[in-house]
């Protein structure tokens, strides 16, 4: 028994520290003008040949585990190799059995002939993604064996083509440009030559996954051959098959263990405290593996697995939001407004200030009413607005503000913001300006904001009215339950109760399941 990292708690935190070196965009943040995707699941029944292989897979899994057989000559690698290939189709692995009639793969060329004929007008094409049975080994392969299939149907063979017979960047390059005008209408290939890259959407109406591969990604950049800008159908279809009772269930769990970690990084929305939930797209990969498993108590397991994961996520972040808001209601709230109220009773002092040290002249014709900058009164604009800008190298390096005079009342006093390599000059309590060069356009400034600071008391007065509102409807919302609590109680009993008729509950799949 092997153990590894099964759940990350923490996420947040730590995709706080991945995204100082990493800018993550998904598709949901760029919103391109992509085709409407609609997936579809092809689901077969295993012959008697492939039921009785599966048996002779479980038996030499047995002697592997029981140490019985030298690891060079058979491990767990291999047997998973030959179920994943049995599931695909049984000649594979002994070219002396029958083609069974309702193979994968001959869904499959049922599936891409009626998309041949319905898109023969537009000379729509289609993609079909395979990594086992690959062609130029010798003996049987799916390739040759689909392509074979595909003419006898009535599919010219110069409309089909390999990926692995373009063996060049020139022949890759002629490949794909007969694709996207639509001389070849079905392109076979894998997810490593047929996968990123692959420029070819122009016409694709279809994309057929005919085995599983071991990794999310490569599902996601199958599909990403279709589901992509340029191409000119506004829906598409993703078919994906499967042989029901075979390794296909255990290929698509294992995708599903790996995509519940990843859809909960590689997002942009944010994520969970641990990352044990099953998204939108590691569901449709647990429907999947319940329509391979044949038991209907597994796909309602899943699918009740979804929703109390969903619901759980929900609740954190309800408690979550709950906690914020008493804290607001103890610690935030009560701050601002002491702010508030001291910050409205300095500048009401102001403002008094203003009015006795504004002279009437100002209020008539805006003359200028002087201006006292380092113990010198300066009755003229422009040499008040000369000895201001030069009384600035007084607070070069400073953080705090170094007093340099007063004006119509108020304290001057100029800092230097290092970030931003600017003078700043604090008028009063709670004003401010970055000074300029211009010495009269300072001044202009300074009195633009000195008049219109009665506006900042009415609009602190109205934020201090809006905080008490808040705090009283915060109170309110504390005292409320969660809003799917008995969702959540009911479902996670049923969930329980199948998990015990499906012995999921026993210490062996515990452990199997942490692992």
């Amino acid at each position: 028994m092997k153990t590894r990292f099964a759940k990350f708690y923490n996420l947040p935190e730590l995709m706080s520290m991945f995204k100082e070196v990493a800018d993550i965009k998904t598709s949901d943040m760029l919103d391109l003008p992509v085709p409407e995707a609609h997936y579809r699941v092809v689901s077969v029944k295993p012959t008697k040949d492939q039921k009785r292989m599966l048996e002779k897979l479980s038996e030499r899994a047995d002697l592997v585990r029981d140490g019985h057989v030298d690891p060079s000559e058979d491990n767990m690698l291999k047997i998973t190799n030959d179920g994943r290939k049995l599931a695909l189709d049984q000649r594979i692995c002994d070219p002396t059995l029958p083609d069974a009639k309702n193979s994968k793969v001959n869904a499959c060329v049922n599936e891409v002939y009626r998309y041949w004929v319905d898109g023969t007008e537009d000379r729509l094409t289609q993609l079909i993604f395979c990594d086992l049975s690959t062609p130029g080994k010798g003996g049987f392969n799916v390739y040759d064996d689909l392509k074979t299939k595909l003419v006898k149907k009535g599919i010219p063979k110069e409309e089909i083509a390999f990926i692995h017979d373009a063996n060049t960047d020139q022949r890759k390059k002629e490949l794909f440009a007969k694709v996207r005008n639509g001389t070849v209408r079905v392109l076979i290939g894998s997810t490593f030559k047929m996968g990123a890259g692959t420029n070819v959407q122009d016409r694709i109406i279809a994309s057929h996954d005919l085995d599983i591969p071991w990794r999310p990604r490569d599902l996601e950049q199958r599909a990403g051959r279709t589901i992509r800008q340029g191409n000119r159908n506004k829906q598409v279809e993703i078919i994906r098959y499967i042989t029901e009772g075979t390794f296909d269930a255990y290929m698509y769990q294992t995708l599903e263990s790996k995509q519940k970690f990843i859809a909960q990084i590689m997002t942009s929305k944010s994520p969970a405290r641990s990352a044990e939930d099953i998204d939108e797209t590691a569901l449709s990969y647990a429907e999947i593996k319940a329509l391979a498993s044949g038991n209907p108590l597994i796909k309602e397991k899943m699918t009740l697995d979804a929703e109390v994961a969903k619901l759980n996520i929900l609740r954190q972040s309800y408690m979550d939001q709950i906690y914020k808001t008493k804290s607001d209601i103890v610690n935030r709230f009560p701050k601002r407004l002491k702010y508030l109220e001291r910050t409205i009773e300095k500048v009401k002092e102001d403002i008094e200030k203003v009015q006795a040290f504004t002279p009437e002249t100002y209020l008539t014709d805006k003359t200028f009413p002087g201006m006292r900058i380092r113990d010198i009164s300066y009755e003229d604009e422009t040499e008040a607005g000369k000895a201001l800008i030069e009384a600035a190298a007084c607070g070069k390096n400073h953080i705090s503000a170094v007093s340099i005079g007063t004006y119509r009342g108020l304290e001057l006093g100029i800092r230097e913001d290092v970030l931003k390599n600017m003078m700043i000059l604090e008028i009063g309590y709670d004003l401010s300006i970055t000074l300029g060069i211009s010495g009269k356009a300072n001044i202009k400034k300074i009195n633009a904001e000195i008049d219109a600071y009665g506006d900042r008391v009415s609009a602190y007065e109205a934020e201090v009215e809006s905080i008490l509102r808040q705090m009283e409807s915060a109170k309110d919302a504390v005292t409320k339950a969660f809003p799917y609590q008995e969702q959540l109680e009911e479902k996670s009993k049923r969930l329980a109760e199948l998990n015990a008729l499906l012995e999921l509950d026993k210490p062996e799949h515990v452990v199997m399941g942490a692992a």
